[in-house]
């Protein structure tokens, strides 16, 4: 396993972290245990989740498995999707609600800290100071270690980072987009200003929910119990024509190396700087396996800007 600091930070995590959201549903909970022991044996040392995953089992899962091993990994959570429905303070980032579900957090988590806690996305109906002191409170208080934003643009970034400067409040320290092959937006402006700033980025979705995996052909029906296959959503979003034949071209390249379609994605990633891990699922041990053999693909730099412009 290799290891990066994160952003600016001396925080050091594995290139390929943990993702856990099927943790519960799709996995269940015997099978989720041995992927996080799978993660870990291999050098995995940052797991990430979120109070709303699989209705809180993904956190339950997680502190069932690091019994014994708690300060060994890095445990990142977040708050502020909503987890009750008609409740006025049932999401958001109010202190209220991230007070609430925190301690949600850690009874499910099994611990009485997190080492980054995350903004699940921005919240325009809370003052941001209301919710920077919030988090600025926990991490004063050895209740977290770091704090992380998820799902923000430039304009809600450059918003935080002012407000945390202006009130001397603890400042995030990592960003959590989603960036793959097919989704690249954050190349234009959000990347640029996290390496500006000193801030990691901890990627999700780098197979784009399986699409880059190779599972699915141009005219073929979705593999059964497949994500396309059972959500209608995804397929009529993702498996698009354009994105379909993109990611033949992608298997191409893939084929070009000598290795498969998802050693080939994760790679991409990782080959760009500003990146500090990529946050890969796994439904069985096997795949953590798989997730991390990208690690030892090297890609050229001839098939990297051929990557790089096949957009």
């Amino acid at each position: 396993m290799r290891y990066r600091r994160l952003g600016g930070w001396g925080l050091r995590v594995s290139e390929i972290s943990l993702g856990s959201n099927n943790f519960g549903t799709q996995v269940d909970r015997p099978l989720a245990i041995r992927v996080i022991d799978r993660a870990l044996e291999l050098g995995v040392n940052m797991i990430d989740t979120a109070n709303v995953y699989t209705g809180g089992k993904s956190e339950e899962i997680i502190g069932e498995a690091l019994k014994g091993r708690r300060d060994e990994v890095v445990v990142a959570t977040k708050v502020g999707s909503p987890v009750v429905s008609n409740n006025p303070i049932g999401g958001g980032l109010s202190r209220k609600h991230i007070m609430w579900q925190f301690k949600k957090s850690l009874q499910r988590l099994q611990t009485d800290y997190v080492d980054i806690y995350y903004l699940h996305r921005f919240d325009p109906e809370t003052p941001l100071e209301e919710t920077l002191r919030t988090m600025d409170y926990l991490v004063r208080e050895g209740f977290v270690r770091y704090v992380g934003v998820s799902n923000f643009d430039v304009k809600q970034l450059e918003a935080t980072w002012r407000t945390c400067e202006e009130l001397g409040l603890e400042k995030p320290i990592v960003l959590q987009p989603p960036y793959n092959l097919l989704r690249r937006d954050i190349e234009v402006e959000v990347a640029p200003w996290c390496e500006s700033h000193g801030m990691g980025v901890a990627v999700y979705s780098p197979l784009q929910g399986g699409l880059l995996t190779g599972k699915y052909s141009l005219g073929a029906q979705p593999p059964e119990g497949s994500r396309a296959a059972y959500n209608p959503i995804y397929r009529e979003r993702w498996l698009t024509a354009e994105n379909l034949q993109r990611v033949e071209k992608y298997r191409e390249v893939a084929g070009q190396l000598g290795v498969d379609l998802r050693e080939l994605a994760v790679a991409w990633i990782l080959s760009h700087r500003w990146v500090s891990t990529a946050i890969v699922g796994a439904s069985n041990p096997a795949q953590v396996d798989e997730n991390v053999k990208a690690l030892e693909v090297n890609i050229p730099q001839s098939l990297l800007e051929k990557l790089d412009n096949q957009r």
